[in-house]
C-alpha cells in the first residue's frame, strides 16, 4: 500500500514550514510592532497619524503567521507543544494581552477625539512593547533550554525569567524598533521620514550591541553550541552568517546617512534572517532544546500527511493575499485619519 511518509521526511517538512511561518511573522508583524514601540517618540500627532496609517492595511493579516506557527506546532508536534506551553504559559498570556491591547487601541484611536486619543496612543505603545518583550523572553528561554523530565516540563512557573532571556527581550525590542523605523522611512516622507532616519541610526547601534552580546553568550551557556560553532571545519562554513550580518549593518549605516528609502528596510530583514538562521543552526535538531528532537516530537505520519494536504492549498492563498495587500497599499502613507480605510 502506498505510504506518503515513506517517500518524504514529514517531520522535517513540518519543521521547515513552522520555521518559515515564525520567520515571516517576525518580519511582517515585527515592523508594525516596531512602529508601536516608537510611536510616542514621534515628533508630532501628524507624524503619528502617518505611522499608524502606514501599517493599518497590514497589521491584522500579519498575525496570521503567528496562528499558523502555533497551530502547526500543536498539530504536527504535539509532544513539543505539551512540553513548551507549560513553560511559557505566563509570557504567552502576557504577549496575547499585549496584542489584544494593541488591536483595541488601533481601532479605537481612529474614532477617538483629540482629547482621548492620547490614551489609545499609550495603549498602542504599551501593547506593542509588552508583546515584543515577551516574545524576546520566550526566545531567550527556548534557546537556553527548559527543564524536562521524560515527556513533561519539570520546571517552575517563572523559569522563563533569567538574565539571558531579559537580554533577548530587550534585544528584540531594539530589533523590532529598527524594523519599524526603516518601514517608516519606506512609507513616509518629510518630517516623519527624517525623524525615522535619525531614530534608525541610534537603534541600529543598540541592535548591533545586543547581537554581539547574544552571539557571545550562547556558546558560553552551552558547550554543545560552542563545539558546533568553533570546531573545524564548521567554523569556516558558519562564519558566513556573522560576516553577512556585519556587511548588512555597514550597508545599512551608509544607507541611513543617504537618501535611500527602500534598501534600509530590506537590509534590516537580511540582518534578521542571518540571526534567525544562526539560532536555527544552534538549536538543530532540537524542537525542545536540548531534550526532544523534531523526530521524537512528531505526530503520527497519517496526521502529518493529512495536515500537509490542507496546508498545500492554504499556504499559497495566504501568500497571495499578503502579496496582493502589499501591492494594493504600496506608496506613501497619508496623515489623514480615514486614509487607511
Amino acid at each position: 500500500m502506498f505510504s506518503f511518509d515513506s517517500f518524504v521526511d514529514l517531520p522535517l517538512i513540518w519543521y521547515s514550514l513552522i520555521g518559515t511561518a515564525i520567520f515571516l511573522y517576525v518580519l511582517l508583524d515585527g515592523f508594525d510592532l516596531g512602529v508601536g514601540i516608537l510611536f510616542p517618540l514621534a515628533p508630532s500627532d501628524q507624524c503619528r497619524n502617518r505611522m499608524m496609517n502606514s501599517i493599518a492595511p497590514f497589521w491584522d493579516g500579519n498575525e496570521t503567521w503567528l496562528v499558523l506557527s502555533g497551530g502547526g506546532l500543536f498539530a504536527a508536534f504535539p509532544l513539543a507543544y505539551a512540553i513548551l506551553m507549560p513553560a511559557f504559559y505566563i509570557p504567552v498570556i502576557l504577549m496575547l494581552i499585549g496584542l489584544i491591547l494593541r488591536g483595541v487601541a488601533f481601532e479605537f484611536r481612529f474614532k477617538a477625539s483629540a482629547k482621548s486619543r492620547k490614551i489609545w496612543d499609550r495603549s498602542f505603545h504599551f501593547g506593542s512593547l509588552t508583546a515584543t518583550f515577551m516574545q524576546g523572553m520566550i526566545l531567550g528561554t527556548f534557546v537556553h533550554g527548559i527543564a524536562v523530565n521524560g515527556r513533561n516540563f519539570s520546571g517552575g512557573s517563572f523559569d522563563w525569567i533569567s538574565a539571558f532571556s531579559f537580554m533577548t527581550g530587550v534585544g528584540l525590542v531594539a530589533g523590532y524598533s529598527l524594523l519599524g523605523a526603516t518601514w517608516t522611512i519606506l512609507k513616509t516622507e518629510g518630517e516623519t521620514q527624517e525623524w525615522a532616519r535619525k531614530t534608525a541610526k541610534i537603534v541600529m547601534v543598540v541592535v548591533a550591541l545586543f547581537m554581539g552580546l547574544v552571539s557571545l553568550s550562547m556558546p558560553l551557556m552551552n558547550p554543545d553550541i560552542k563545539q558546533l560553532w568553533f570546531s573545524l571545519p564548521n567554523f569556516y562554513f558558519l562564519q558566513l552568517m556573522p560576516v553577512l550580518s556585519l556587511v548588512f549593518l555597514i550597508m545599512l549605516w551608509r544607507d541611513l546617512r543617504s537618501e535611500k528609502e527602500f534598501r534600509p528596510f530590506f537590509l534590516t530583514m537580511g540582518i534578521f534572517l542571518m540571526n534567525y538562521i544562526g539560532i536555527g543552526v544552534s538549536t538543530w535538531p532540537w524542537l525542545v532544546p536540548f531534550d526532544v528532537t523534531l523526530w521524537n516530537a512528531a505526530a503520527a505520519p497519517e496526521s502529518q500527511s493529512f495536515l500537509l494536504v490542507g496546508t498545500i492549498f492554504l499556504l499559497p492563498c495566504i501568500l497571495a493575499y499578503t502579496g496582493y495587500c502589499f501591492y494594493v497599499f504600496r506608496g506613501k502613507a497619508s496623515h489623514e485619519h480615514d486614509a487607511a480605510y
